[in-house]
C-alpha cells in the first residue's frame, strides 16, 4: 500500500496567517493580562480545529495552561456541561481545584455520583422518588448558579498562576446549560489571563438553531471576538493539497483535487488520500463516496468495528465498544489498529476512540441499514444498563433505547436522566429528559411504567425546572396539566399542585386573579386537614399573592395562619417565607422597628431551612427598610451582606439575588462609593433572563451620567427604552437617567420628553403616583427651567418662555400631588422622597427666574441624610442663587463644598459647571485661592479644532488653518462630539459652551 498522505495536526498550515494572526493576538492580549473570547466559525472540515490546535501549541511553548472540550451531536444529548467537564478534567490538581469551588464538583462523576448503585437508581430499576425538589436541596434548586461562579473562580484561580486557554469545539452541538455557562464566562471576562476559544459550524446554524441567539448576543460583548474561516482560494487550495500530497500526486492529480474540494481542507484531505490510494484512478463522485470509501478499504473486522462506533456517537470507550462489536479481543485489537492506521478512528486518553473528523461518523452512520442500526443500538443499551453511575449513562440509555423501540426502558432511563441532569444543576436538559419521559408515558403499558413515579409528578417535576430554566410560559403550561392530572382523592398531592401553577403564574404580568383563583382551591382541599409542610407553604403562597394585589388585610391573616401551620408542621422555609411577607406589611402600616425584628428573624429561619430563595427575600426587604429610612449606612452593610451570602450559594443572579444585587449599586451610588456600584452594576451575561442586563444597565447608568461618559450612556438609555414593557422599573430609570444626561448635555427639550414618556408609561401601567414620580417631577422642572433661560436669551422668545414655564409648572404640581397621593412602603413619605420634593419647590423658584436661596438651602439640607452627589448638585444651585443677591461668602461656602465633592467623586460634568460661577463672585475654589481651571477633557489638537468650529469654520477651513488634513479634523470632531455625549457639531459647540470648555466666545449671528 502506498505510503498515507500526511493527514492531521502533520499538515503544514496553510493559507491562514489572518486567522492565526488574529488568535495569536488575543492569546498574547490574554497573557498580558486582559482576557477575551475568540469564537471561530466555518463550514464543516474548513479547519477550525487545526486552527485551535496550533494555538493551543503556541499557548504551551509559552507555559500556558490549555484546557480542551468537545461538545457531541444531538444523537448523544443529555450530557450536560460535556465539554467543559472534559476540559476541567485536564487540570493537574483537580482535586485541589475542586475543594476551592466545591460548586464545580458536579462536573466530575467522581465527586457526585456514589461508587454502588443507591436506591432508585439506575441499577434498581431506574425508578426517581421525583414528587418533591431534588433531594439534596431543601427548598430550591441553586446547582446551576453555584456551577457557573464556581467555574468562573475556579478559571480565575488557574489563570493568577499562569496564561489558561479554554478550548470548546463544536459548540453548534453544544447543550443548553453549556451555552448558558459559556455566555456567563464571556460576559466576566475582564482582568484574568484567561482565553475562551469556541467553534462551530456556521453552515449548520438554521434560522431556529438554538446557538444563533447566544451568537448575537456574545458578539455585542466588547471581549468578544469572532473569526470566519472562509474556504481556500483557486491557489490557497492548490498549495494545500499540493503539502498534503508531500509529492506523491503528479500535477495533474492536484489541480482536480484542489477543484473538487471546493476550498475545504477536510474534502481535500479525503480526496488526495483517496487518490493516493488509488493508485490515481477515479475518484468517487459524491462526497459521501468519498468518505466511505477508505472504510471499504478496511478488512470485514475492521468496517464492522467502524461501522458499531459510529452509533454511539463520534467517541466510543473501548471496553463499550468491545462489548457490542462481539469479536474476540484479539481480533478488535487488530480491526482498530487499522482504523487507525487509515486514519478513520483516533484514540484519546481514557481508552477512548473517536472518528477523525464528525462528518465521517455521518457517513458511515448514515450508510447502515435501518434493521442493522435498531439492532446496535439495542446492543449498547444493554451495556449500559450494566454501567451503574457512569456519568451520562443514564442519557445515554434513554437516546438508545428510544432509537432501537425499547419504550419501557427509554421511559425509565429518561426519568432517571432528568435526576441526574438535577443533580448536575442543568434544568434545561432535565426538562428535555422529562419531556421525553412525558411523551411516551402513555405509549408505555402501566405495568411497565416506574412504580415510584406517576404522570402528575413528572408534569409537577417539569414545570419546576421550566421555571428554573428561566422559561415562565412553559412553567405554567405543565403545572396546568399537573393540575388536571392531580388525584383528587389525595388532596395533598393535588394541593401542591394548585400551589406550584399558582406560584408559576404569579411570575408572569396579568396573571394576578388567576394565580389567586387557583391558590384559593390550594386552600379548599387542605384547609380542614392537620398542619402539613405543603399547607404551610400553600398559607404562604396565598399571602405572597394577596399582598401583591393590595388585599393587605387578607394577607395578614393569611402569614399569621402560614406561621402558625408552620412551626406545628415544622417546615422553617414555609415559616420564614411568611413571616417576610408579614414584616412588608408591617412596614405598610408604619411599624418600621416591627418590620425590621421580622426579618431578622425570617432571615434566621431560612437559613436553618437552607431555604436560600427565601432567605435572600428577606435580606432584600430588610436592605430596602434601612434604605427608606435614610439609614444608608445600615442599608449598605445588610445589601452587601445579602449579596456575598447570594453570590457564595450561587444566587446571586436568581430573582432575589438579583434586587440585591441592583440595591447594591442604588446604595454604593447615593452614598458616593461609584466604584462599588460599577462593579455591582457588571452584567451577568447568562440567559437566564434578560431582564436582568437591562435591570442592571438602567441602574448602572447614573453612574455613566456623573462620572461624563455622556456618549457611552447615551447609548445605554437608547437600548434600554425598548425595554420599557419588560418591568416598569426599568421604564422609570431609564427616565430619569434620560432626563439627567440631557441636562448636562444642554439639551432640556429631550429632557422633558424623557420626563413625559415615563410619567405617560407609568399612567398606561396603572400607576399614576408611584413615589419615582417626585424626582421625575423635579427633573422635568429643571429642564422647563433650563429650556425658559434658553428662550429667555434668544431674543425674548415670548412662547418660548410661556411653554416651558406651564410644562414646568405642571412637572412641580405632579411632584406635589405624588408626594400627597403616593403610597410610600411605610405609610410615609422617606427623606430620599422629602429631598426630592425640597428639590422640585427649589427648581420651581427657578423656573420663575427668582432662583430663592432659602429653598435651595431647604434642599442642600434634605439630601443631607447621605446622598452626597445630590446634595452637591443642590449646593452649586445654592450658590448660583446666592450669587444672584449678592451674598458672595455663602456662595463661596456653597461652591467650594460642591467642588470637593465633585472632585472626589469623578463627577466631570458638575466639576466643570462649578467653576463657572466663581469668577462672577471673585471667588476661589481652594481656601480662597484663585480658581483651579477644570480637568480640560480635551487635548490640544482637539481644543484648537473645537475652538475653530465655534468659530463657524468648516472642516476644511480648520484644517489649512491647523495644517492637517480635512479627514484628521473630522476625526478630532468625532473624538469631541463622543466626549461632550453630543450628535452634531453645533450641539458640542453648544454643550462645552454651557460648561465653559470654550477658550473663545461663540459668535452670534
Amino acid at each position: 500500500m502506498p505510503d498515507m498522505p500526511r493527514l492531521g495536526s502533520g499538515i503544514p498550515l496553510v493559507a491562514r496567517s489572518r486567522e492565526m494572526d488574529r488568535l495569536r493576538a488575543a492569546f498574547e492580549q490574554a497573557a498580558a493580562g486582559s482576557a477575551g473570547a475568540v469564537l471561530v466559525a466555518g463550514d464543516a472540515g474548513i479547519g477550525k480545529t487545526r486552527l485551535t490546535e496550533e494555538l493551543a501549541a503556541l499557548a504551551r511553548d509559552k507555559d500556558a495552561l490549555v484546557l480542551t472540550g468537545r461538545c457531541l451531536d444531538a444523537g448523544e444529548a443529555g450530557l450536560a456541561y460535556l465539554p467543559f467537564a472534559e476540559a476541567l478534567a485536564q487540570i493537574p490538581d483537580r482535586a485541589e481545584a475542586v475543594r476551592a469551588h466545591p460548586g464545580a464538583a458536579t462536573l466530575f462523576p467522581e465527586s457526585v455520583l456514589p461508587s454502588t448503585p443507591a436506591p432508585g437508581s439506575l441499577v434498581s430499576g431506574l425508578a426517581l422518588p421525583i414528587g418533591g425538589g431534588p433531594a439534596t436541596r431543601s427548598e430550591q434548586d441553586v446547582g446551576q448558579l453555584q456551577l457557573f461562579d464556581a467555574v468562573h473562580g475556579l478559571l480565575t484561580d488557574l489563570a493568577a498562576d499562569r496564561p489558561v486557554v479554554l478550548i470548546l469545539e463544536d459548540l453548534h452541538w453544544a447543550d443548553g446549560s453549556t451555552r448558558r455557562l459559556l455566555a456567563f464566562l464571556c460576559s466576566r471576562l475582564r482582568a484574568q489571563r484567561l482565553l475562551i476559544v469556541g467553534t462551530y459550524r456556521s453552515d449548520d446554524l438554521h434560522r431556529r438553531h438554538p446557538l444563533r441567539p447566544l451568537l448575537a448576543e456574545l458578539v455585542r460583548l466588547p471581549a468578544v471576538e469572532r473569526i470566519e474561516v472562509p474556504p481556500f482560494g483557486p491557489a490557497e487550495a492548490r498549495e494545500f493539497v499540493a503539502a498534503l500530497a508531500d509529492g506523491q500526486v503528479p500535477e495533474e492529480g492536484l489541480r482536480e483535487v484542489a477543484t473538487r474540494s471546493d476550498g475545504n481542507a477536510f474534502f481535500a484531505e479525503e480526496l488526495i488520500t483517496c487518490y493516493v490510494n488509488c493508485g490515481g484512478g477515479d475518484t468517487p463522485a459524491t462526497l459521501v463516496d468519498v468518505l466511505l470509501s477508505r472504510v471499504e478499504r478496511l478488512s470485514p473486522a475492521g468496517q464492522q468495528v467502524v461501522r458499531v462506533a459510529s452509533v454511539s456517537g463520534r467517541r466510543v470507550p473501548h471496553a463499550r465498544l468491545r462489548a457490542v462489536a462481539d469479536l474476540a479481543e484479539a481480533e478488535l485489537e487488530e480491526a482498530l489498529r487499522e482504523a487507525v492506521q487509515h486514519y478513520i478512528l483516533v484514540p484519546e486518553d481514557g481508552e477512548v476512540y473517536a472518528f477523525r473528523h464528525a462528518l465521517v461518523r455521518e457517513a458511515v452512520y448514515g450508510d447502515l441499514l435501518p434493521g442493522e442500526r435498531v439492532r446496535l443500538h439495542a446492543a449498547y443499551a444493554r451495556v449500559l444498563a450494566a454501567e451503574p453511575g457512569a456519568r451520562g449513562a443514564a442519557a445515554a440509555l434513554a437516546y438508545h433505547s428510544m432509537e432501537s423501540h425499547a419504550l419501557p426502558q427509554a421511559l425509565r432511563a429518561s426519568v432517571s436522566a432528568a435526576e441526574e441532569a438535577g443533580r448536575q444543576g442543568a434544568p434545561a436538559e432535565a426538562l428535555e429528559h422529562l419531556e421525553r419521559a412525558l411523551n411516551i408515558w402513555h405509549v408505555v403499558a402501566e405495568a411497565d411504567r416506574p412504580s415510584t413515579v406517576d404522570e402528575a409528578a413528572l408534569l409537577r417535576r417539569a414545570s419546576w425546572y421550566a421555571g428554573a430554566s428561566g422559561e415562565p410560559e412553559r412553567s405554567v403550561a405543565y403545572a396546568r396539566s399537573a393540575v388536571e392530572h392531580a388525584d383528587e382523592s389525595d388532596p395533598e398531592t393535588a394541593a401542591e399542585a394548585h400551589r406550584r401553577l399558582a406560584k408559576a403564574l404569579s411570575a408572569l404580568d396579568g396573571k394576578e386573579d388567576e394565580a389567586t383563583e387557583v391558590i384559593k382551591r390550594a386552600w379548599a382541599m387542605v384547609a380542614g386537614r392537620p398542619a402539613t409542610y405543603i399547607k404551610a407553604w400553600v398559607l404562604a403562597v396565598y399571602a405572597v399573592i394577596d399582598r401583591r394585589a393590595d388585599r393587605y388585610e387578607r394577607a395578614r391573616e393569611w402569614a399569621e395562619l402560614a406561621v402558625r401551620v408552620a412551626r406545628e408542621a415544622n417546615a422553617p422555609g414555609a415559616e420564614a417565607d411568611a413571616l417576610t411577607t408579614l414584616a412588608a406589611l408591617d412596614e405598610s402600616d408604619g411599624l418600621v422597628e416591627q418590620s425590621r425584628e421580622r426579618l431578622i428573624e425570617a432571615m434566621r429561619r431560612a437559613a436553618e431551612a437552607n431555604a436560600l430563595t427565601t432567605e435572600l427575600r428577606a435580606r432584600h426587604y430588610l436592605g430596602v427598610n434601612r434604605y427608606e429610612q435614610g439609614l444608608l449606612a445600615e442599608a449598605v452593610r445588610v445589601v452587601d451582606e445579602g449579596v456575598e451570602r447570594a453570590e457564595r450559594t450561587g444566587l446571586i443572579w436568581s430573582g432575589f439575588g438579583l434586587e440585591l444585587r441592583v440595591m447594591q449599586v442604588i446604595t454604593r451610588y447615593v452614598t458616593g462609593d461609584w466604584a462599588g456600584a460599577e462593579a455591582a452594576a457588571e452584567p451577568p451575561g447568562h440567559r437566564v433572563s434578560s431582564t436582568v442586563s437591562a435591570r442592571l444597565a438602567a441602574v448602572g447608568a447614573h453612574v455613566m451620567v456623573a462620572r461624563g461618559l455622556l456618549a457611552e450612556a447615551a447609548r445605554a438609555v437608547a437600548d434600554l427604552r425598548p425595554e420599557w414593557d419588560r418591568e416598569l422599573l426599568i421604564a422609570l430609570t431609564t427616565g430619569v437617567v434620560g432626563a439627567e444626561l440631557a441636562a448636562w448635555q444642554g439639551k432640556p427639550e429631550q429632557g422633558l420628553v424623557w420626563v413625559r414618556d415615563a410619567l405617560e408609561h407609568i399612567r398606561r401601567a396603572g400607576a399614576p403616583w408611584l413615589l419615582a414620580g417626585i424626582r421625575l417631577g423635579a427633573l422635568g422642572a429643571a429642564a422647563a427651567a433650563d429650556l425658559r433661560e434658553r428662550a429667555m436669551a434668544q431674543r425674548r422668545d415670548a412662547d418660548g418662555v410661556r411653554a416651558a414655564l406651564e410644562e414646568g409648572e405642571r412637572l412641580v404640581e405632579h411632584a406635589r400631588k405624588t408626594a400627597e397621593l403616593g403610597m410610600p412602603r411605610t405609610g410615609t413619605l422617606g427623606p430620599e422622597g422629602r429631598a426630592w420634593l425640597a428639590r422640585a419647590e427649589a427648581e420651581a423658584s427657578r423656573l420663575h427666574g427668582a432662583s430663592d436661596p432659602e429653598l435651595w438651602r431647604t434642599a442642600v439640607a434634605a439630601f443631607g441624610f447621605g446622598a452626597v452627589y445630590e446634595q452637591a448638585i443642590c449646593r452649586w444651585r445654592l450658590a448660583e442663587a446666592l450669587l444672584r443677591v449678592d451674598r458672595r461668602d455663602d456662595a463661596a461656602t456653597e461652591l467650594r463644598a460642591a467642588h470637593r465633592v465633585a472632585d472626589r467623586l469623578g463627577a466631570r460634568p458638575l466639576r466643570d459647571a462649578v467653576p463657572r460661577h466663581a469668577p462672577r463672585g471673585r471667588i476661589g475654589l481652594d481656601d480662597g485661592e484663585a480658581p483651579r481651571p477644570a480637568l480640560d477633557p480635551f487635548t490640544p489638537r482637539e481644543r484648537a479644532v473645537l475652538g475653530l468650529v465655534a468659530l463657524g469654520r468648516t472642516n476644511r477651513q480648520a484644517g489649512a488653518e491647523l495644517f492637517i488634513s480635512e479627514k484628521t479634523v473630522s476625526v478630532h470632531l468625532s473624538r469631541i462630539m463622543a466626549k461632550l455625549g453630543a450628535s452634531n457639531r453645533a450641539e458640542a459647540v453648544a454643550i462645552a459652551a454651557e460648561r465653559g470648555l470654550l477658550e473663545q466666545p461663540v459668535p452670534h449671528s
